[in-house]
């Protein structure tokens, strides 16, 4: 990958996150001029200036919701990760309108002040959610993805590079499945799963990271870059999860239950990473899609035509599912078990 980064002055949001502070990581390798770290927590900023120690580290603690203190922070910025959103799905149902502030109005606010300040590259990162929403988070995060990808058409002559990456679930990321089901394990209590026919998309972090800085290369006109992910079963993962940790904890895997629990307001069964509508305009790389922008077309943009049906089906439900023995192997090489 070429390094696009070296001596640059980037902006993280969220830097503060599992996929903000895994961004900032990887950044750190490719000799950037300086790393802004915008988070609203306080302690968030802490607990990472004590995990990297760095003189390029710049922490803004700020809301990607005040208009004001983003224009700030974007003073002579080159690239731009946009990682900050609200991401639970319940507390997202429950409260709304702040998942409108920080998802869609926040977003605009960025996309304000990279346009003012001429930012090179503009990257979000949004969510499988967001495909066919049921639930205000992927609503919210859709919505996100349209104000990025409009901006770079509705740009002018600004030289401001806009791109969203999309991907699913991250592994052990804070609020995901895998610390839920240690805690439980750990206190004795049942492991809860929402169904035994759930399915999600994985990744580990370091890998979506990986291809974020890789679509932050290849990004040019209001692309969305999908990465290809393993599918699998929920409570697949979690009798892994069980297996392995519960004699840690000093218990017998054979006399933890299961407890099923239903879907939550909002919550998929499957999740689908791209509809068949964004597939018509699609082209694909070893390890991405990418969704070109059908705006363009009526600038007189010629774009890819995918004709393979199979994509169409890029969803958790239909991909193939790794037994529990991949499962297994994927954690280990993660370092999650």
């Amino acid at each position: 990958m070429e390094n696009i980064f070296k001596d640059k002055i980037i902006l993280v949001t969220g830097g503060c996150g599992s996929i903000g502070s895994q961004i900032v990581k990887q950044l750190l390798s490719y000799e950037p001029k300086t790393i802004r770290i915008f988070e609203r927590s306080e302690s968030a900023h802490f607990r990472l200036n004590q995990e990297i120690k760095s003189d390029k580290i710049r922490n803004l603690v700020g809301d990607v919701c005040d208009a004001d203190r983003v224009q700030h922070a974007m003073d002579g910025v080159n690239i731009v990760f946009h990682a900050a959103a609200m991401k639970h799905v319940p507390l997202c149902e429950y409260n709304p309108f702040e998942a409108v502030r920080t998802n869609i109005l926040g977003t605009q606010n960025l996309v304000d002040a990279a346009r003012k300040h001429q930012v090179e590259r503009f990257i979000s990162i949004s969510t499988d959610k967001a495909v066919n929403p049921t639930s205000t988070m992927g609503a919210t995060k859709l919505l996100g993805e349209k104000i990025v990808t409009n901006a770079a058409i509705s740009s002018g002559k600004g030289k401001t590079k806009f791109a969203c990456v999309r991907f699913g679930n991250v592994l052990a990321s804070s609020g995901s499945v895998i610390p839920v089901f240690e805690r439980q394990i750990k206190d004795g209590n049942a492991v809860t799963v929402t169904s035994k026919e759930m399915t999600r998309f994985f990744m580990g972090v370091d890998d979506a990271v990986r291809l974020v800085l890789k679509a932050s290369e290849m990004a040019h006109q209001g692309e969305i870059f999908i990465l290809k992910m393993n599918a699998l079963k929920v409570i697949d993962l979690a009798e892994v999860i069980v297996e392995e940790l519960a004699p840690r904890y000093g218990k017998d895997p054979k006399t933890i239950e299961y407890k099923i629990i239903g879907l939550r307001p909002g919550e998929k069964l499957h999740e689908p990473l791209i509809t068949e509508e964004e597939a018509k305009y699609m082209s694909e790389t070893d390890d991405m899609f990418v969704l070109h922008n059908p705006q363009l077309l009526q600038y007189g943009v010629s774009l890819p035509v995918n004709e393979r049906a199979e994509v169409l089906n890029y969803n958790s439900k239909e991909m193939p599912h790794l037994n529990k023995e991949k499962i297994e192997e994927m954690l280990r090489e993660k370092n999650i078990i």
